[in-house]
């Protein structure tokens, strides 16, 4: 009853619906993990022996996100359940994707063939948990398991070798001894997994509470796509930086170039977006200012994303401590922030390219005094240079 008090009304509506209509459902997976951690889960999913057909029929709003493997979103008032057929796969060909499945009337049918013993449970319409692989007692050793032998799991699926080490970091879990092992063995064979689904378990695991685990990414040889050999990587560091993608990927960046690799393969990679790449690849190429103003030209040259991944890429904090007190001064870093506007330069007189030559000529003088980023200072800037 525990798990029932707990679970949403949109859930259990969802779950009723289809019980009224005579199919099992039971809220399943990495939902039901993260009410035994007193967690929020993120998302909601549902098992069910209802086929998808049917439970496109029982519901007025829905979304066949997946159907060839069993998956429909069935919109409520209140959010969305991923409402899935109970299911068994066939074989992995291409180690990513079971190249058939096959809907089945078992519960345990279903959760045999999940990753992990933390997503191996479900709940019961009573609220009880139904438990088969022994979840609920790898949550108290904080131990992620695999659901029957890693290396059978690891070969179906070797995005599975990712999501581990993510739920290590995430969780901060320790991975069990023949998970551990078989990861290690096989991590640095070929795959044909694609960045894009490589991209988000990496980013997770160095931006989790734990990312000394990243480290485990590269010793294990899960990246030797990118990166031509093992490394050891002390990543545990990378806890002392925001837990954001920019700080993240940069302090890791740091710490690969430290071991003498070069980070931009790894980057350039698996990152697409121009947003989050490119200010990466910039500070990579950038010296650290020694003082304020170094860092006030610095932003007006290459703006804030590229200092603040500089930053993080630097030994130490004084760095990043630096950076936040120049950016606390709001200093002027822009033709736009002068003090000055375009029309205020045209009143006193200046036209056409002339308005522009003044205004980087005036931004170049604030960045070295901010203190003079005034109407009165910068006329007589202007003043003193027509003479």
């Amino acid at each position: 009853m525990e798990l029932l008090s707990s679970l949403p009304l949109f859930v259990a509506r969802c779950c009723q619906a289809l019980h009224v209509a005579g199919f099992q459902a039971y809220p399943v997976g990495g939902c039901v993990r993260d009410l035994l951690l007193s967690r929020t889960p993120q998302d909601w999913d549902v098992c069910t022996s209802a086929l998808p057909s049917q439970v496109q029929a029982l519901f007025p709003h829905t979304v066949p996100t997946g159907l060839a493997y069993g998956t429909v979103t069935v919109v409520l008032e209140g959010g969305t359940v991923e409402v899935t057929t109970f299911r068994q796969e066939d074989r992995y060909g291409d180690g990513r994707r079971p190249d058939a499945v096959s809907f089945v009337s078992s519960l345990e049918a279903d959760l045999s063939r999940r990753d992990f013993t933390i997503n191996a449970m479900a709940m019961a319409p009573d609220g009880q948990l139904l438990d088969p692989f022994g979840g609920r007692g790898d949550l108290q050793r904080r131990s992620v398991r695999c659901v029957g032998k890693p290396e059978l799991r690891f070969r179906e699926d070797r995005l599975r070798m990712f999501r581990a080490i993510r739920f290590a970091a995430q969780l901060d879990f320790q991975l069990e001894g023949q998970l551990l092992q078989a990861l290690m063995e096989l991590g640095a064979q070929p795959h044909t997994l694609p960045p894009e689904r490589i991209r988000p378990e990496v980013e997770k695991t160095l931006c989790a509470p734990a990312p000394h685990w990243a480290g485990l990414l590269f010793s294990s040889g899960l990246l030797s796509a990118f990166l031509p050999n093992r490394l050891e990587v002390e990543t545990a560091i990378l806890s002392t930086l925001l837990p954001t993608p920019l700080a993240r990927w940069a302090g890791l960046a740091a710490l690969l170039r430290q071991e003498g690799a070069d980070p931009l393969p790894l980057l350039q990679g698996l990152i697409p977006d121009r947003a989050l790449i490119v200010p990466l690849t910039k500070a990579l190429a950038l010296e650290v200012p020694t003082d304020a103003r170094g860092w006030r030209h610095l932003l007006s040259r290459h703006g804030v994303t590229t200092c603040q991944a500089l930053a993080a890429m630097s030994p130490g904090s004084q760095p990043l401590q630096a950076l936040e007190n120049v950016l606390a001064q709001a200093p002027c870093i822009s033709p736009k922030q002068l003090a000055l506007s375009g029309q205020d330069l045209m009143a006193l007189g200046l036209s056409g390219i002339e308005i522009g030559r003044v205004q980087k000529t005036l931004l170049e003088h604030v960045l070295d005094h901010p203190e003079d980023n005034t109407p009165e200072k910068l006329v007589r800037q202007i003043t003193s240079r027509r003479k």
